[in-house]
């Protein structure tokens, strides 16, 4: 699965790595223009990271024809991210008819971890 569909994705850099059905790695290469003053990356560049890799994690488990929209995003951002590669891994937590509820982390180019999240959405039927 690519994102070349996905404007903003490919304005940012975001790559998929792995994707099965409830669960997507995704990585960004951070770029000078993803820092803020202090070479510290965005929380607004890193969070659409977060964001892909669960959205690319559900869309590999719906049928062709349902649709979802994230009804919240909490982030909890443990360690600041400052250069390299981010790395993004999301897992689907829980499927129900309605709701589907998915986790992801955040890992910096040394592999520790920078952020966890949690996120809901909504299947449109």
């Amino acid at each position: 699965m690519r994102l070349d569909h996905v404007p903003f994705a490919k304005l940012l850099g975001i790559e998929v790595k792995s994707v099965e059905p409830g669960h997507a790695v995704l990585t960004m290469n951070l770029q000078p223009e993803h820092m803020r003053n202090d070479a510290i990356a965005h929380r607004g560049v890193v969070a659409p990271l977060i964001d892909s890799s669960m959205a690319i994690a559900i869309v590999a488990m719906l049928a062709e024809n349902e649709r979802t929209v994230t009804v919240d995003l909490t982030i909890h951002y443990l360690r600041p991210v400052t250069e390299g590669l981010a790395k993004a891994s999301a897992r689907v937590v829980r499927a129900g008819r309605k709701v589907i509820t998915v986790s992801a982390e955040l890992f910096d180019k040394d592999e520790k971890l920078a952020a966890t999240a949690i996120s809901t959405y909504l299947r449109l039927i």
